[in-house]
């Protein structure tokens, strides 16, 4: 389509600020940025959305707009919500580069432009998918008419025989195709997730291509359509709440008109996730209220009677006040200074603590997650009946918690990004939530005192030796551990002796020479002997409780 056709549209509020004499440029799709350097994500052609977040000063405009001419974009088009007329240096700086520029009215949402360029551009360039622009507003419905990212799924099958999949961050199968035949292993769903934030995080340019079990598949970022005007400044900020769609294709072979109609499908499933997004707006604001009230030390009573009006929003029809837990998540970049990592946790946290086997955008509207400063809380709600007991084992459980999502975060945190969380015991009242808040504090402070890219801890390991071992300074553990297990480690690499692994097993098998020397495959005297050289060589008895407890933490913090 040519831009002058943008302006013939009245609904989608665009005025003309300069560039008359380039309104016949052809427009090929659109994008929306507040990125100060998008040029990794621009390819030619685009009309580029900005609410101008990247601006702070008039200096900005210049280089802005050189990135995007130099990019070959077709117009830029910025939004008056957030800072009224559009700056008169971006202006300047569009005429001097010959860069259409349009402003667009503040009641006009990007995703309504969004929409309305790619069922333009997607119906021009190619007649067999068009039945998938025509038929967009179904995705976009509710109830028996509407189908969500599905429909829009089926048609890429029925039309052009590609089989494709929406997943989210973590892998969790959001969307895929009736007529793609059986639904992605999660497995696969989890390694193809891996993929695609490892390739995030390089800052190439999508669809990536990877190949799994003789399978080639191409992946597809989905970004925000624009309906919020604020956009991520780093990478990091976006990586890990980034959908993506997965295709069992080589988009190598493909000519430019059919990557150019599966941009637009991703761009049409962005608006979905949009309206996720916005649904989740008043779970997340229930949930800072109530985070407010628990830290600020309101009454009970008012705390109870905000969770009330949580309880129908998070479990309809519930019929009973439930129990709650509460888990503190927080992720950390080394030099993350620009990022919002707050924010970054709370759109994890969000997906995390969707069951991994739950399938559609649903199923984290249940789930309430506020932020404050670099941590995310979540406010879990569990039935009743889930918490019968004594709430010590009823709920979420940290061990369980990351176990379906540690492969694919782990590639997208890399080598410079850290998540950690912490599990609460289930509390049934008010008068427990800052309990269970502090308790989530700790355990994740546990968690984050061990190595790996995500960790998580539950209160169950409050009450143990593990609590402590964490918060040992660093020259106190290495003097004890040394004094006790040095002697050993150098005696094994003498001699080959494997005193380390043999003083192991033997802790393990609570001191018991039988049970010991069957683990290791040793005769009984052999064990004996290897643990006499032990005792010698440290001047330990490991018969006595005390020595035995020594070694068990001095092995526990080495």
């Amino acid at each position: 389509m040519r831009l002058r056709a943008l302006l013939d549209t009245d609904a989608l509020g665009l005025r003309l600020l300069g560039g008359e004499d380039e309104l016949d440029r052809a427009v090929r799709g659109v994008m929306t940025t507040d990125l100060r350097d998008p040029s990794r994500y621009l390819s030619g052609g685009e009309l580029v959305l900005t609410g101008l977040a990247w601006r702070r000063d008039a200096a900005d405009s210049e280089p802005f707009v050189r990135i995007l001419a130099q990019a070959g974009v077709a117009a830029l088009a910025a939004g008056e919500a957030e800072l009224g007329d559009v700056p008169e240096d971006l202006v300047l700086a569009c005429a001097r580069h010959r860069l259409p520029l349009f402003a667009v009215h503040e009641s006009v949402a990007f995703a309504t432009i969004t929409e309305h360029v790619v069922r333009q551009v997607s119906g021009e360039r190619a007649g067999d998918l068009a039945a998938v622009v025509d038929r967009h507003r179904r995705m976009m419905t509710s109830g028996p008419a509407g189908g969500g990212p599905d429909v829009v799924l089926d048609l890429l099958g029925s039309d052009l025989d590609l089989r494709a999949w929406v997943l989210s961050p973590t892998g969790r199968l959001i969307a895929g195709s009736k007529v793609a035949g059986p639904a992605l292993p999660a497995e696969t769903c989890a390694r193809l997730a891996a993929e695609h934030l490892a390739a995030g995080r390089t800052g190439r340019r999508g669809p990536h291509r990877v190949q799994l079990d003789g399978t080639t598949y191409s992946l597809f970022p989905i970004r925000s359509s624009g309906r919020s005007p604020q956009a991520a400044r780093d990478v990091r900020e976006t990586v890990l709440s980034d959908w993506l769609l997965a295709v069992e294709a080589d988009a190598g072979d493909w000519p430019g008109e059919r990557l150019d109609l599966l941009q637009g499908v991703t761009q049409l499933i962005a608006v979905e996730r949009d309206r996720r997004d916005a649904a989740r707006t008043v779970r997340r604001r229930l949930a800072q209220e109530v985070l407010e009230l628990v830290q600020t030390g309101a009454a009970p009573a008012e705390i109870a009677a905000r969770l009330r009006v949580a309880a129908p929003v998070l479990l309809p029809g519930l019929g009973a006040a439930p129990h709650w837990q509460v888990v503190v998540a927080r992720v950390e970049w080394e030099n993350g200074d620009q990022v919002d990592g707050g924010q970054v946790a709370q759109s994890l946290l969000e997906e995390v603590l969707v069951d991994p086997l739950a399938t559609g955008p649903e199923p984290s509207d249940r789930i309430a997650v506020a932020h404050t400063g670099e941590e995310a809380v979540a406010l879990v709600p569990l039935p009743s009946v889930t918490a019968e007991h004594d709430g010590s084992e009823a709920g979420l459980l940290a061990d369980s918690l990351l176990q379906a999502v540690r492969e694919p975060l782990s590639a997208g945190l890399d080598d410079d990004g850290r998540l950690t969380l912490g599990v609460s015991a289930a509390v049934h009242s008010a008068e427990g939530l800052r309990g269970a808040l502090e308790e989530a504090r700790h355990a994740r402070r546990v968690a984050a005192a061990r190595t790996g890219r995500v960790c998580a801890a539950g209160h169950q390991e409050l009450a143990s030796h593990v609590l402590l071992l964490p918060f040992v300074p660093d020259d106190v553990r290495r003097a004890f551990t040394a004094r006790l297990l040095d002697p050993l480690k150098d005696y094994d690499r003498r001699h080959r002796a494997e005193l380390i692994p043999t003083l192991e097993a033997f802790l393990d098998c609570d001191g018991s020479w039988t049970r010991c020397a069957t683990r290791l495959h040793l005769h009984v005297n052999t064990l004996r002997y290897r643990v006499g050289r032990i005792e010698q060589l440290t001047g330990r008895d490991l018969s006595r409780l005390e020595d035995k407890l020594d070694f068990f933490l001095a092995l526990r913090m080495s």
